[in-house]
């Protein structure tokens, strides 16, 4: 009888090669086939899908998965290949097939002729709004889109100058406060209804700048200027290595809140703008963030990230504010997010930090234990702290930043976990999140995998669908998106 990794040699057995659905279970490191040999296996063609039940290294049970043709397997490797999916010709053209798709999607319609950009609905068309004004086109939409058109730029999307161009410059004369600095919140056609100054969006005014200045937009080294100067002049305490919150207008505090979502995206930003310009600081700042979240706070957690503190850096258990941004308890997509960034921290440092992959590997791993919804496969948005599911519809964001963690994990450690876990959550993205008909992703769907508009409306976003296409197209976790460095 073969061993679990004589089974798992075959690619997982998502690129077996099987002629009619059926059952194979995995159990306690040996492999019980229901009808079929090993040779059986590789000597058929697969038609429809495979179920797969197995038990992975770590002990984490792995439930029933369906796997299906349109990842782009194919049985181009050897029996004894452990290699990644994202190596394989088939799947990597399968991925940009994805990415370009997905920039079909928003491209067209989401440019707003009076400023900035539309939020679709599901069928890709803009949402109509009959307030006066408009729309309210919030900060973190509107870079987003800067940054998201700057990766299809150098993939050689035809017409994206024309976006990132509308962005910037809805960005620079619209979203930025020309009298007191920095840049609102929420703005609409007749000013900014929604003036607050929040570290969560000028964390992704430096992403966009630094994604502009890498796709050499004349107006990129004003902005990033300009954005590097309030984050350090404004939000940044030095004491403590990280940022603060929230802001009027004229920067008041507006409450002693911290919270670890903006202090997280900027570390993604610091990181952008290091590899854009080479300036230290950038690395230094994303690596004290790291320290102050993940080693301080998230390893004195048993690995779960807390999302909210009080002035002193102490976690406040009791939170809960806005569901979209500041939900109450823990959030597993955070958890898989940092696990990505850890490692692309890792690597920018130069390998000096060695704590930062065993702490993503832990991230990781605990994630996607507590977070993984073994019913109906997807993340659970939310948990409590005693680890029960607080808001039980599964989000495409989670799912795409395990995606991507899990890709980068395989590049520092040859875990089989990490592609398992990678070809698991692509699988159920495929199965139950991308809109075959319509384009795009669904970004939320309820407890019996049906699309639901709860708390996103429409297909609200690109930027995380986009970079779980992306990310495993890269040679190396810390390089650019370029076509050099892509090719199928």
């Amino acid at each position: 009888m073969p061993s679990l990794k004589t089974e798992m040699e075959m690619g997982y057995l998502l690129d077996s090669n099987i002629s009619e659905p059926d059952r194979l279970v995995i159990d306690n490191g040996r492999c019980c086939p229901a009808r079929w040999t090993v040779a059986d296996i590789k000597s058929k063609v697969l038609k429809k899908v495979l179920t797969l039940q197995c038990v992975g290294e770590l002990g984490m049970k792995l439930d029933t998965v369906k796997m299906s043709l349109t990842l782009g397997h194919t049985s181009d490797r050897a029996d004894n290949d452990l290699s990644p999916l994202s190596k394989s010709a088939s799947h990597r053209q399968w991925l940009m097939d994805q990415a370009l798709s997905l920039f079909a999607f928003f491209q067209p319609e989401a440019l707003n002729p009076a400023g900035g950009f539309h939020a679709l609905a599901q069928d890709g068309t803009p949402l109509f709004c009959d307030r006066e004004g408009g729309a309210v086109q919030h900060l973190h939409n509107t870079t987003r889109m800067i940054y998201s058109f700057a990766l299809a730029r150098d993939l050689g999307v035809a017409g994206v100058d024309k976006i990132i161009d509308h962005g910037m410059d809805f960005l620079w004369s619209r979203h930025r406060d020309t009298k007191c600095g920095g840049y609102f919140w929420g703005v609409d056609n007749c000013g900014a209804p929604e003036p607050v100054k929040q570290a969560y969006g000028h964390a992704f005014v430096l992403l966009a700048a630094s994604a502009a200045k890498r796709a050499s937009h004349p107006d990129a080294e004003r902005l990033l200027a300009d954005i590097t100067e309030v984050i350090q002049t404004k939000f940044w305490e030095p004491a403590v290595g990280a940022t603060t919150e929230d802001y009027s207008p004229d920067w008041c505090a507006l409450d002693a809140y911290r919270g670890q979502n903006s202090n997280m995206h900027l570390t993604e930003a610091l990181m952008a703008a290091f590899q854009a310009t080479g300036v230290a600081m950038y690395l230094e700042m994303a690596e004290s963030i790291a320290q102050l979240i993940i080693r301080e706070h998230a390893q004195a957690a048993d690995w779960r990230v807390p999302e909210h503190f009080d002035a002193h850096w102490q976690v406040d258990y009791e939170y809960a504010g806005n569901p979209m941004f500041r939900p109450a308890g823990t959030t597993p997509g955070h958890a898989l997010e940092w696990s990505r960034l850890l490692v692309e921290l890792y690597i920018l440092g130069q390998r000096r930090h060695s704590w930062m992959v065993p702490a993503a590997e832990a991230l990781f791993v605990n994630a996607c234990t507590l977070g993984w919804n073994d019913t109906q496969g997807g993340f659970y948005y939310t948990l409590d702290w005693d680890n029960r599911p607080l808001q039980t519809a599964c989000l495409w964001w989670p799912c795409a930043e395990a995606i991507g963690a899990a890709h980068v994990l395989q590049s520092v450690s040859d875990n089989p976990i990490f592609e398992i876990w990678y070809r698991r959550v692509w699988t159920f993205v495929t199965n139950h999140l991308i809109d075959h008909s319509e384009g795009g992703w669904f970004p939320e769907v309820d407890t019996a995998l049906r699309p639901v508009d709860n708390i996103f409306v429409g297909k609200p976003d690109i930027y995380h669908a986009i970079q779980a296409c992306l990310i495993p197209l890269k040679h190396e976790p810390t390089l650019g998106f370029s076509q050099k460095n892509i090719e199928t």
